[in-house]
């Protein structure tokens, strides 16, 4: 998908979903051709932040917001813990790139599902007890992937040189 691509008068829910998909396809974009090494470098010392734990991160943040907070499953955290809420950052010398991609991979496909079988108006709630809308939640998601894609975007730039819209 590219921002071309992106409808530009289509009604509420499918612009939502667009941009969304259009957000993941951009860390997709950001995270190819590269190797694990390359995947694993925190580009940006003192910083955790690598292209490895942006993958393993928004792997978690799908799972959290449309699969516990939406759809109310009980499902455990991906990687983080009590103990150490970075996880996702953390101890990457032993991740595997291909498990992370398959992890994200498997989470948006759940994510799609959940968002096709609710209306914008459903809510599910917060561990908190505070009700959300599958509204709110596809434009924090936006949000959250927006934020991530620049850190994608420079760690990128800084490992290879490629800036932009990869292809």
């Amino acid at each position: 998908m590219d921002f071309g691509s992106l409808p530009r008068a289509a009604g509420e829910r499918d612009t939502l979903v667009s941009f969304l998909e259009w957000q993941r396809a951009t860390l997709a974009r950001k995270c190819s051709g590269l190797s694990a090494e390359q995947m694993r470098r925190r580009a940006v010392e003192p910083s955790t932040l690598s292209l490895l734990g942006l993958l393993r991160h928004m792997a978690g943040v799908e799972r959290w917001w449309f699969r516990r907070t939406l759809a109310q499953e009980d499902v455990p955290l991906l990687y983080s813990s009590d103990a150490d809420p970075d996880a996702d950052f953390n101890d990457l010398d032993t991740a595997e790139v291909d498990e992370a991609l398959a992890t994200w991979t498997s989470e948006c496909e759940r994510a799609r599902a959940i968002v096709e079988a609710h209306d914008l108006d459903d809510t599910g709630r917060h561990e908190n007890g505070q009700a959300v809308s599958l509204r709110w939640i596809l434009v924090h998601m936006i949000e959250e992937y927006s934020r991530h894609n620049g850190h994608a975007d420079l760690l990128r730039e800084r490992i290879d040189g490629a800036v932009g819209y990869l292809p």
